[in-house]
């Protein structure tokens, strides 16, 4: 898996290096803002919202595929070397090829009903990978990260489309959020240490719950286009 994304990034780096791109003047909304557009952008509460639900979801995604290999070592008995770093290889690999299952989700349904699927189902394989048997654990890990796969491009969408204004300084705010990917990781381990591994990867019940609350209060500017398929089925019958 790890040689299939190393292909494909220096195919990309290729695509880049051969390709040639018009100059890009950046519009006022798309540029990094002034320290008073920041001083605006913290008065909102629906900033700070978005904010630490970026921060719960990196922490979700680093915090599962951090610990998948040791959890199947101390509580199953396979081997990290080889069972548990198929596992995370798995992981990865279906959090990329999710994505591709969102894009045909979000043509159909609007993307708040999306997000709250995949929470209830990332939530439901952490549960059968955390309690179940070592034959149901060893595939609900990676299972978690094809549902986790839509929530990034979902959480940043919804964001984005929350606030009216300063969109570069905001996309800036979300970005800094990512320091969930290094803190989540270790609050496990360090409530692994007290009470074992288990109850402390329970802790990313917070996390996809978090992500799971954006579904229900989110308010978007615009709703994502979907496509009527009544309507569709309609005019291709006439």
């Amino acid at each position: 898996m790890y040689w299939t994304f190393a292909f494909f990034t220096l195919l990309m780096i290729a695509v880049l290096l051969l390709s040639r791109f018009p100059q890009v003047q950046h519009t006022t909304e798309e540029r990094a803002g002034s320290l008073e557009m920041y001083r605006a952008l913290a008065r909102k509460r629906v900033v700070w919202m978005y904010f630490f639900a970026m921060f719960a979801y990196v922490g979700c995604e680093q915090g599962t595929a951090d610990w998948i290999s040791q959890f199947l070592s101390q509580y199953h008995g396979f081997d990290p070397h080889t069972t548990g770093a198929t596992a995370v290889s798995w992981f990865w690999g279906l959090l990329t090829a999710g994505c591709f299952l969102g894009l045909l989700l979000l043509k159909i349904f609007d993307s708040r009903k999306v997000l709250i699927g995949a929470s209830f189902g990332a939530l439901f394989c952490l549960s059968a990978a955390l309690f179940g048997p070592a034959s149901v654990s060893v595939i609900a890990f990676p299972a978690i990260g094809l549902f986790a796969s839509v929530m990034w491009p979902i959480v940043i969408s919804l964001a984005l489309n929350s606030v009216a204004e300063h969109h570069g300084s905001f996309s800036g705010i979300l970005s800094t959020a990512i320091i969930g990917g290094a803190l989540v990781p270790v609050i496990i381990g360090r409530v692994g240490d007290r009470i074992g591994l288990r109850g402390g990867l329970a802790c990313l019940y917070l996390t996809f719950g978090c992500i799971l609350t954006i579904g229900f209060w989110a308010k978007p500017l615009i709703n994502n286009a979907t496509l009527n398929l009544k309507k569709a089925s309609a005019e291709a019958a006439t």
